[in-house]
């Protein structure tokens, strides 16, 4: 079982910027692939960056992320502290909506996993851009 906790969400005006973080506890064997997903109201739930590497800091890291977000947004993780990252810059009020932080056993090196694959999630951060 893997235990997720977000934070860092907020209110910015367009072409701000916040962090979201993910804090994530227990089998970390569960978290090989790790990722952000969010929804905006009224749409689908959207993937919009992963991250799969193994509980090892040595191994290597392979990153996806949604079209949309390639170039603002940087997914991370602090293996020492097991905690996920989204560094979001560049924002726009369409990327309104809540995020949330998604976790698997099963690794996601080949692409960015549907919401749906991910076996644990987060309650949710709110992010707002107002323009």
């Amino acid at each position: 079982q893997v235990q997720l906790v977000e934070s860092g969400g907020g209110s910015v005006q367009a072409g701000g910027s916040l962090t979201l973080s993910c804090a994530a506890s227990g089998s970390t064997v569960s978290t090989t692939c790790m990722g952000w997903i969010r929804q905006a109201p009224g749409k689908e739930r959207e993937g919009v960056a992963s991250i799969n590497s193994g509980p090892q800091t040595t191994q290597s890291q392979t990153t996806h992320y949604t079209d949309s977000v390639k170039g603002g947004f940087t997914i991370s993780k602090d293996y020492a502290k097991n905690i996920l990252y989204l560094q979001m810059s560049d924002l726009n009020p369409e990327d309104t909506a809540m995020y949330y932080c998604g976790a698997r056993r099963i690794g996601c090196s080949s692409g960015l996993p549907a919401p749906g694959d991910f076996a644990f999630w987060g309650q949710g951060t709110q992010v707002t851009v107002s323009s």
